[in-house]
C-alpha cells in the first residue's frame, strides 16, 4: 500500500495558490481514479481506492502546511506502511519554474517547513517526494506573502499541465519505481 500525501492549507482563501499544488495534484489523481477524498481522519481529508493495481491513500493534511508531518506520521502509524518506499510526498518548489518538476528518493527540507515538520515528526528524510514548481519569489516580496499567492493566467496553464505530469510521474513510481520516474520527469520542459 502506498500513502500518496499532497500538501497545501485547508480553506477556500487557499484554494489553487503556489503552496496548494499538493493538493491540487491530489484532486487530479483522484478523479483519474475515481477516488473521492472526503474521509476525515489522522487529521487530514483522505480517500483509499487502487491506482494501476496499486492499493493506495491520497491525503490532504489538514494541520495548515507548517503542521503536516502530525497527519503524516498519523497516516503512517495506522496503516504501518514503510515510509521509505511507500510515502510519497507532493508540494510546491518556489527554487523551480511553474511547469518544471524535480523528483528525490530523499533530501533536506530545502527551507520548506512543510516538508521540515515532515522529516520531524519521521526523523528521517528518506521518503519520495515529486517537488512541482511554482516560480521563484520576486525581490522584496515576503515568502509567506508570495506561496500564499495565486498563479497568473500564464502560469496557471503551466501549473495546470505540470499538475498532470506530477500526477503521471506518481504513477510512474508506483507503476515502474522512483529511478525511472526520476530519469523521466526531472528534464526541463521547454515552453
Amino acid at each position: 500500500m502506498y500513502i500518496i500525501v499532497g500538501l497545501g492549507n485547508p480553506g477556500k482563501q487557499y484554494a489553487h495558490t503556489r503552496h496548494n499544488v499538493g493538493f491540487d495534484t491530489i484532486d487530479v489523481l483522484a478523479e483519474r481514479y475515481g477516488i473521492s477524498v472526503d474521509a476525515k481522519k489522522h487529521k487530514a481529508l483522505y480517500g483509499k481506492g487502487i491506482v494501476e493495481g496499486n492499493r493506495v491513500v491520497l491525503a490532504k493534511p489538514q494541520t495548515f502546511m507548517n503542521l503536516s508531518g502530525e497527519s503524516v506520521r498519523e497516516l503512517i502509524d495506522f496503516y504501518k506502511i514503510d515510509e521509505t518506499e511507500e510515502l510519497i510526498v507532493i508540494y510546491d518548489d518556489i527554487s523551480l519554474e511553474p511547469g518544471q518538476l524535480r523528483l528525490r528518493a530523499k533530501g533536506s527540507a530545502g527551507g520548506h517547513n512543510g516538508i521540515k515538520n515532515i522529516i520531524a515528526h519521521l526523523g528521517g528524510q528518506a521518503f519520495k517526494r515529486v517537488k512541482v514548481g511554482v516560480g521563484e519569489k520576486p525581490k522584496g516580496y515576503d515568502l509567506a506573502d508570495y506561496v500564499l499567492s495565486r498563479f497568473s493566467k500564464a502560469e496557471r496553464e503551466k501549473v495546470d499541465v505540470s499538475l498532470e505530469r506530477a500526477a503521471d510521474a506518481v504513477v510512474k513510481i508506483l507503476t515502474d519505481n522512483m529511478e525511472a520516474a526520476m530519469n523521466e520527469y526531472n528534464k526541463k520542459v521547454e515552453g
